[in-house]
């Protein structure tokens, strides 16, 4: 281990505020229900992190394996009223099990559903981030799961990974651990290939990541792609990821004395603002502006604000203070920021100057299309 790995492993080994995410299949009888033994483990050293003095929330997966498994379901459902009645049924075993086996150890819990319209919304998102920062100060341990029962397709995080690394935008964590059933990341599928190689630590950033993520399993909604996103989103507000195998024993005591164990990705970069770290991490976008060249290039190396001269088209329906999606001459999404115009507005202006908006519109809101307060880069 080079001195740098020494280096990064001992600051996450230190971190004050930690939040972990333990995936279905460490959870669960392998879908036969819930795994009691395996949430009595993670209890006890879960315990033992908060005795060293360090802050814990868990993201726990596993309510809807559980709903399954109180139903008699062997196969995970596609209706969505399907899996939001087994979400609703699992969830009550899950929390349960939790709050009995932290309780022997003097540890209070609570329960904390979120929608990605909790984040979406910015009073929403400041009260989430307030209850959860409260429970903390209380010496309480939020456990916090997707709002399966009234999600739909089209507001889900899709999976706890992300969820997870949302919370450390929300807390302002300082490590994300992501408990698996594999080591960590390898540079291929080591299912099917026996010279895979462990990744121990890398960029959160590194583009070269995805490329060599598989898909999820059975039970689980997320794989190691979503995993490697999940370390992407919470490096904005400045954390740290851990992938590791959640098989192995006593992992987070190991993580939290600094051992060389899963795949490390670091937040390299300075962290952004709360408000920044909110209009990154929106899941659902209401539109598109396409920028040329010029304005491409404006936007990521100057950090100026889009002006409505340099779009080249507008695409979707959205209103003024919806989020947007900007999207440079080579057709990758560089920004995302509030819009100052309407959809309908923005396509009069697009390619248009600003002393020309009165003439065009009647009327002049703001000089640009999104001000660079309100703009955040990818």
């Amino acid at each position: 281990m080079t001195s740098r790995q020494t280096t990064t492993r001992k600051a996450v080994a230190e971190s004050n505020r930690w939040v972990i995410k333990i995936g279905s299949s460490l959870i669960t009888n392998d879908g036969q229900g819930l795994n009691h033994q395996a949430i009595q483990s993670w209890a006890e050293q879960i315990a033992k992190l908060r005795a060293a003095g360090k802050e814990v929330l868990l993201v726990s997966s596993g309510a809807v394996a559980e709903g399954m498994a109180r139903l008699g379901w062997k196969q995970r459902p596609h209706a969505l009223h399907e899996l939001q009645a087994a979400a609703a049924l699992g969830q009550m075993g899950l929390i349960q099990n939790f709050e009995s086996c932290f309780k022997q150890h003097d540890i209070h819990t609570a329960q904390v559903l979120l929608t990605h319209e909790d984040l979406s919304n910015r009073q929403r998102y400041l009260n989430a981030r307030s209850t959860l920062k409260t429970l903390l100060d209380l010496g309480a341990i939020p456990i916090i799961n997707e709002n399966d029962t009234v999600a739909t397709d089209e507001i889900r995080f899709g999976d706890n990974d992300t969820l997870g690394a949302l919370v450390c935008n929300l807390v302002e964590a300082d490590t994300l651990v992501l408990l698996t059933d594999q080591q960590g990341l390898f540079d291929k599928d080591p299912r099917y290939n026996e010279d895979a190689k462990l990744i121990s630590e890398s960029n959160a950033r590194n583009r070269d990541l995805l490329t060599m993520a598989g898909d999820s399993g059975t039970l689980g909604q997320g794989g190691m792609r979503t995993k490697i996103t999940a370390a992407q989103r919470a490096a904005r507000s400045g954390t740290n990821t851990i992938i590791a195998s959640g098989a192995e024993e006593n992992i987070l005591q190991k993580i939290a004395q600094g051992e060389t164990v899963g795949t490390l990705l670091t937040a390299d970069n300075e962290p952004m603002s709360a408000r920044k770290q909110w209009l990154a991490n929106q899941l659902k976008i209401s539109g598109k502006l396409f920028l040329d060249a010029g304005a491409s290039k404006a936007i990521q190396q100057s950090g100026v604000s889009l002006l409505a001269v340099g779009v080249s088209k507008v695409e979707g329906n959205f209103q003024r203070g919806e989020v947007v999606s900007v999207i440079n001459d080579n057709g990758n999404e560089i920004a995302r920021g509030l819009v100052n115009y309407d959809s309908k507005e923005s396509l009069k202006l697009k390619g248009e100057t600003s002393e020309k908006f009165e003439s065009i519109l009647g009327y002049v809101d703001e000089a640009e299309l999104i001000h660079r307060d309100n703009l955040v880069l990818l």
